[in-house]
């Protein structure tokens, strides 16, 4: 059975090394050129932040910048994961957090 077109990371074609940055502590590969959103992704984090009121999950939804459902925190700085570069040891927290 054809399962149709593999899907290939950007710096797989650049020959540049994959990279490490870390999420919530924990190591994620990415590629230069991939946004921290793409890294997320790939390594598997569909939903990178929890709504206030009901806990609801939140992950890439415009991945263009309009909305904020990608929240994450870069160096103390709420930015969206889909616009910030993936760049070798960063270190991002997720707004996953449980409602009280």
């Amino acid at each position: 059975m054809n399962q149709g077109p593999r899907a290939t990371r950007l710096g797989a074609d650049t020959g540049e090394p994959p990279f490490t940055l870390y999420v919530d502590g924990q190591p994620v590969s990415a590629c230069p050129g991939e946004t921290i959103g793409v890294a997320l992704l790939l390594a598997g984090h569909r939903v990178i932040r929890r709504t206030s009121k009901r806990g609801d999950g939140r992950g890439l939804y415009c991945a263009m910048g309009v909305c904020w459902d990608c929240a994450v925190l870069v160096d103390g700085r709420t930015v969206r994961a889909c616009l910030e570069p993936a760049a070798p040891g960063r270190h991002v927290e997720t707004l996953r957090r449980r409602r009280p």
